[in-house]
């Protein structure tokens, strides 16, 4: 129920029982916000919504939405719901255009009938593909190559022109490498399978898995092994209610890249996971995956200065911590 005397709207947020939008959906608890989670709990779970109201659904029938947006004088939506696994959406194309295109439409079209204003959405580093120079920034051209990368492009040009046309106004941030966990210990990333270098070292740390593997050691970088910007998840959760401060200001519709400005190779962040954890890794090698830049780094310039956006866990050990403590003590 709405919280005495606060005229704001509620905000829903897709995708809320899963990795990175159960972190923002409990900030947002945690700042006073009247937070609906929806979630089909494919990839989410239960234990992650930890404030809030959870509705089990899918965010692309546009029925639910549409009456959840009303009845819960929904102000604005955080979209995070999504499939993220690059090598599937290569293997199964119209899954990914289908759940991060398709229905990401129908959100967008649910919001628009119901008068929404604010949308923040959850895109990705994938939409610049290779950039020759290794960081990007948002006038890098995007140059996606594969279906994962596509199909979230394909929804930022959506809400470019729906934001043309409507009263909509919308944020898009463009995430990096995300790791780590809530400091707290209360949420985590928990995805089966999951393809995340830091949670998979920190799962072969704990014996959940038997080795990690390095995939490339001939990249033309110091140590022969690919550089990428980890951004911590807690910080990145704080970006988003910052970019729903900046769209309730008045702020304009833009997209924003989500990263530290610098990179750690793998073997680096092997290094931090032995460092934290105490004990050696079973490390293995392996050719390059197709598709797999050299460097990616963002340009994190505009971010910084749109949102008066400032990280707090800008620090590879801390991440690599918070991450191997939830491994260590999962709660669900």
């Amino acid at each position: 129920m709405p919280n005495t005397g606060d005229t704001r709207g509620a905000v829903l947020v897709t995708g809320g029982a899963g990795y990175i939008g159960s972190h923002a959906a409990r900030q947002l608890v945690e700042a006073g916000e009247r937070v609906i989670v929806v979630d089909d709990l494919s990839k989410g779970f239960r234990g992650a919504v930890t404030g809030g109201e959870l509705v089990v659904g899918d965010c692309g029938d546009q029925g639910l939405i549409g009456r959840l947006l009303e009845e819960h004088a929904v102000e604005a939506v955080m979209h995070f719901a999504a499939h993220t696994v690059v090598p599937e959406s290569v293997a199964e194309p119209l899954k990914y255009y289908h759940n991060n295109t398709v229905k990401a439409h129908r959100l967008i079209a649910a919001c628009v009938n119901a008068g929404v204003e604010h949308f923040i959405f959850s895109s990705t580093a994938a939409v610049y593909g290779i950039p020759e120079s290794g960081t990007a920034s948002e006038q890098t051209s995007t140059l996606p190559i594969n279906p994962y990368g596509s199909s979230k492009l394909m929804t930022e040009w959506i809400l470019r022109d729906t934001a043309a046309a409507t009263a909509l106004r919308h944020v898009t941030l463009r995430y990096f490498n995300v790791a780590g966990s809530d400091p707290g210990g209360r949420i985590g990333q928990s995805t089966p399978e999951a393809t995340l270098l830091i949670k998979v070292a920190c799962e072969a740390a704990t014996g959940k898995r038997d080795s990690v593997t390095i995939f490339g050691v001939d990249y033309p970088t110091p140590d022969g092994t690919g550089v990428r910007d980890y951004i911590h998840v807690e910080d990145l959760a704080d970006a988003h209610l910052k970019a729903l401060s900046y769209l309730r200001d008045g702020g304009e519709s833009t997209t924003l890249n989500c990263g530290y400005g610098h990179g750690y190779s793998v073997r680096e962040v092997l290094g931090a996971v032995e460092r934290v954890c105490g004990g050696k890794l079973v490390i293995k090698e392996a050719s390059r995956r197709p598709g797999d830049p050299p460097v990616l780094i963002a340009n994190a310039a505009r971010i910084l200065d749109v949102l008066d956006w400032s990280p707090r866990y800008d620090d590879l050990d801390a991440i690599v911590e918070h991450s191997l403590a939830w491994e260590r003590a999962p709660r669900y």
